[in-house]
């Protein structure tokens, strides 16, 4: 129970416990998308109000959405912003809400959190650590708020109190840190809980990378613990503008423990998490602790009284939250990687209103998955979102009218209705891997096609053998010759999405993306890339387990078996040949590690030859050196594919998208002196040894 011994004695005595019910609202936001984003936002507010919430926080920048870029610094934006917020007031009638938005004061932009109580605005409280990492670019678009300042915004009229400040609510001090500023060393919450905040609240837009989630969770433990007070944490949801995927997961703690913890990817408009918090038990902490100082010299302004009064409440009985039993499992990272691609699709799919996807599916792994991926989009949201509600979020498309009751034939309905795959033949192509197409699209229940494009790629061989006069020979023209194909294969997979109103996917990996092993305007084409945020070691590891075990409550693919028995090969050379991936390029999990130690890490070519021999002492020195200097120039020679690949979406650190994480110049030196220092390493060591 929440009420220690000592507070049910003193309720005898008439004396109020000071327990409060507070609450994380997750938010799913578009930028820009005014109407949905105030829907969700009252939503959430009035669900709080129904469960007896007295103090509620909602994600940072949730008005605007995050991921607006360049157009925060539209004075339009900035002021439809201010709208939605005073239309948010009067919702606060009877509860305290904390949202996020951009604030404009003396020409300079500010991502600040307003603190509305009772319908009124009681102040702003503005960002101080801007991450400017990875995908973070808010110095770009915004003003870090000095530390100690203060002053008056002018909005409506009226006067409101900005910067770094804390409020009090009822006796109760409640602070931020925004974001950022949980991460950094010098957090603010210490400073903030020595002036006597009680309750920490923290408004989020933290993307979803593998293992994040566990950073977050010990942040809020440890922030509730060594501060001493209750921490609330609220995130956004969903794909918010294309790239970044934001898993929710609110988290609230109080005096090292966690006390409630929400649901991550999930497919609904907003997630509420609740707990009831004692403001004395958590003062009765920081009186014990030896470590607590408190601050006493007076800052005046900083702290802003507010005219509220939290009802009194009962106790509730408090439960450690249990994870689901996808996050306590062994395959934590596959999971992850199923749930946040199919948040992302879904979101994607709906916001840009395509009326489904299309695949090129070769049999191959990287379309195999991204099919895959697809189908189980449409199974994990109607899991949660149930048949009624997945039509509800999808109302722009005629689904057509199945027997909900149906179960799984009724889904197989739906994924058949979305997703189209489509199978494009050349001589070039085996009957391995088109029975491997036809087997995984009829498991998945997608539509099935299958064109045959080999009398087109002669057709431009042909033509380009009598423009230029000469007959072409694998052994001349061996690349032209392959991308001739894959790149026949685009035309036609574009008109049918076109047909069809679709969003044609691309499936090249990240692997493939960091030394160009891709045919652009051919394997390339799409509109989203959803799987070249991955590496193709990963990815195969991944279609592996969703063969054998699959995602919790959704089971296995058993006919991925067809697919992963296979060798990678883009199938272009002529059969004989014996083409694989790892033939033409190195090993796929010594490719992988190179990328990691080069691009990642930034180590220079000798560097990581000396690592990898470490790691891959069964390669001969001269092979591997010979690998890592094709690496690095091919990553140099390539970097021009990458600034064109289709959208991607972020899973980890190591994306190579040079939109959002990743910048390289097109042209540059390619490392040829590293690489002849590497060469020169080789030699030596020979001699040494």
């Amino acid at each position: 129970m929440m009420c220690p011994t000592g507070a049910t004695r003193n309720r005898r005595k008439g004396r109020a416990l000071k327990l409060i019910k507070v609450g994380a609202a997750v938010v799913n936001q578009t930028p820009l998308d005014w109407q949905a984003n105030t829907r969700h936002i009252l939503a959430a507010i009035t669900r709080a109000k129904q469960e007896g919430v007295s103090l509620l926080c909602l994600p940072e920048l949730c008005i605007t959405g995050y991921g607006c870029e360049d157009i925060f610094h539209a004075p339009g934006v900035q002021e439809m912003a201010l709208q939605v917020l005073e239309e948010v007031v009067p919702a606060t009638a009877g509860i305290t809400v904390a949202l996020g938005l951009p604030l404009q004061f003396r020409k300079a932009l500010f991502n600040v959190v307003a603190l509305l109580a009772d319908g009124e605005i009681a102040g702003f409280v503005a960002k101080r650590f801007l991450p400017s990492e990875g995908l973070h670019y808010e110095p770009r678009w915004f003003k870090p708020w000095p530390e100690g300042r203060r002053c008056q915004v002018e909005i409506g009229g009226r006067r409101y109190p900005l910067g770094d400040l804390y409020f009090t609510c009822d006796g109760v001090g409640v602070g931020f840190e925004i974001c950022e500023d949980a991460w950094v060393a010098q957090r603010p919450g210490k400073g903030l809980a020595a002036r006597g905040v009680d309750i920490l609240l923290n408004p989020s837009a933290s993307h979803f990378a593998f293992g994040k989630h566990e950073i977050r969770r010990r942040f809020v433990v440890e922030g509730s613990r060594t501060f001493g007070v209750s921490y609330v944490y609220a995130n956004l949801l969903g794909n918010d503008a294309g790239r970044t995927i934001f898993d929710g997961g609110a988290l609230i703690a109080s005096g090292g423990r966690i006390l409630a913890a929400g649901r991550r990817f999930s497919f609904r408009d907003f997630e509420l998490t609740t707990a009831v918090v004692d403001v004395d038990e958590t003062r009765m902490l920081q009186m014990r602790s030896g470590g607590f100082e408190p601050d006493l010299d007076p800052r005046p302004g900083e702290q802003v009284p507010v005219d509220v009064r939290f009802p009194r409440i009962a106790c509730e009985p408090t439960r450690p939250p249990q994870p689901e039993a996808w996050e306590s499992g062994a395959a934590l990272k596959e999971e992850e990687f199923t749930r946040a691609i199919a948040v992302g699709l879904f979101d994607y799919l709906r916001k840009s209103r395509s009326r489904g996807f299309v695949v090129s599916l070769s049999g191959g792994a990287d379309s195999a998955a991204t099919s895959c991926l697809v189908a189980l989009a449409v199974r994990l949201a109607v899991a949660e979102l149930g048949d009624e509600g997945f039509r509800r979020k999808l109302a722009y498309l005629d689904l057509g009218a199945e027997d909900a009751s149906n179960g799984d034939e009724a889904v197989r309905g739906l994924v058949r209705r979305l997703l189209v795959c489509v199978y494009q033949a050349t001589r070039n192509s085996s009957e391995t891997t088109r029975e491997a197409a036809r087997s995984v699209a009829a498991a998945i229940g997608a539509e099935f096609l299958e064109f045959d494009v080999d009398a087109l790629v002669e057709g431009y061989r042909a033509m380009v053998e009598d423009g230029v006069g000469r007959r072409l020979s694998w052994e001349d023209d061996d690349l032209a010759l392959q991308n001739i194909q894959a790149r026949a294969r685009g035309p036609g997979i574009w008109m049918l999405a076109n047909l069809r109103g679709a969003l044609l996917l691309a499936t090249s990996n990240r692997s493939e993306a960091a030394v160009g092993y891709a045919t652009m305007d051919g394997d390339t084409c799409g509109g989203l890339s959803p799987i070249a945020g991955i590496d193709k070691a990963f990815l195969r590891r991944w279609l592996r387990w969703l063969e054998k075990e699959g995602p919790d409550g959704l089971g296995s693919i058993p006919e991925l078996g067809k697919v992963n028995a296979q060798a990678p090969t883009a199938e272009l050379q002529p059969r004989s040949a014996g083409q694989t991936d790892e033939q033409d390029l190195m090993p796929y999990e010594l490719l992988d590690a190179i990328e990691r130690a080069a691009i990642r890490d930034k180590k220079m070519p000798v560097e990581v030859y000396r690592l990898m021999r470490a790691r891959f002492p069964e390669i001969a020195p001269r092979q591997l050196a010979h690998w890592v200097g094709r690496f690095f120039r091919l990553w140099c020679r390539n970097q021009w594919k990458r600034e064109r690949y289709a959208p991607s979406f972020h899973v980890d650190d190591e994306n190579l998208d040079p939109k959002t994480w990743c910048r390289f110049p097109i042209l540059s030196g390619g490392f040829e002196r590293e690489i002849e220092e590497l060469r020169a390493w080789v030699a030596e060591e020979g001699e040494a040894s």
